[in-house]
């Protein structure tokens, strides 16, 4: 690859990547190019012809088999752009989707503005940090039972600039006995079916964290728990907001339903899928 160019490198790493049946191997070769070169999109219109250094080579090199690996792209340049802000990510966290992006859209919709805020099963702080990052004078507090997963949160508030609070353990449990009186609950809990783990695409299966992903036999294990215990945490009213897999909205409502929640609804994403289920609770309203 001596001398090579900043086209020949690209389709070079556009046809390792299509050989090993990388999902959008030409967008990925194009961004780990990018990353490589210190380049942006407008590099390929615009210098073609820029011959790479040798050290440039080398590095797109490794980076391209890496992901030829199925090593996830964000794994290899080390973050993940969200709800336009970006995130440091790695193997100790899941990547944040665009799917989840709804779920944060439809918090800020429903005006969080000076709302108190708790996110379970926070990962990275992706979902947390954006709410409080658009939704003037509110604070929010963050769990997880991950300490991998809570120190990649933290590094990513005190990057962002956003203040926050993180407490390690079992969803409520996580949380100092004085903690409650949340405006929202939030979470995108992990909702796979166990049994169906182990056909989920290479990128997920072997480096996502697998306590992130599995929901139990049925993938609703998490709601069960979740949706019971948070009228304990709510203030005199609060609002309830759940990612959930496209088949198990109607299993969620029926949950929400079942423990006082009312102005049930499920919000679907630009895919036409159905991705969040909002429920409302007041005090001394369920069952």
């Amino acid at each position: 690859m001596s001398g090579i160019t900043y086209r020949e490198a690209y389709l070079q790493g556009r046809e390792q990547l299509l050989a090993a049946e990388v999902p959008e191997a030409e967008q990925n070769a194009r961004l780990l190019l990018e990353y490589v070169c210190k380049t942006d999109r407008q590099a390929m219109l615009l210098a073609p012809e820029r011959v790479l250094s040798a050290e440039e080579e080398q590095r797109y090199r490794e980076v391209t088999a890496k992901r030829a690996r199925r090593i996830p792209l964000q794994h290899i340049t080390g973050s993940q752009y969200f709800m336009g802000l970006e995130f440091a990510v790695d193997g100790r966290v899941l990547v944040p989707r665009p799917d989840t992006e709804i779920l944060v859209e439809e918090v800020l919709k429903d005006n969080a503005v000076g709302a108190k805020i708790l996110d379970l099963c926070t990962g990275s702080g992706c979902i947390l940090l954006s709410i409080l990052k658009y939704a003037n004078s509110a604070g929010g507090t963050g769990t997880d039972l991950s300490e991998e997963a809570l120190a990649v949160a933290q590094a990513n508030a005190g990057r962002l600039q956003i203040p926050a609070a993180f407490y390690r353990g079992d969803l409520f449990a996580a949380l100092p006995e004085a903690e409650k009186g949340f405006d929202i609950i939030v979470s995108n809990p992990p909702y796979i079916e166990t049994a169906e783990i182990a056909a989920l695409m290479p990128e997920v299966r072997e480096h996502d964290p697998y306590m992130a992903l599995d929901g139990g036999a049925d993938g609703l294990d998490f709601y069960r728990r979740i949706i019971a215990e948070a009228p304990a945490y709510f203030a005199a009213q609060g609002h309830l907001y759940l990612e959930i897999g496209c088949t198990q909205a109607r299993a969620v409502e029926a949950l929400m339903k079942e423990h006082g929640y009312t102005q049930i609804r499920t919000v679907k994403d630009y895919a036409g899928l159905d991705r969040v289920v909002v429920g409302e609770y007041r005090q001394g309203s369920s069952k």
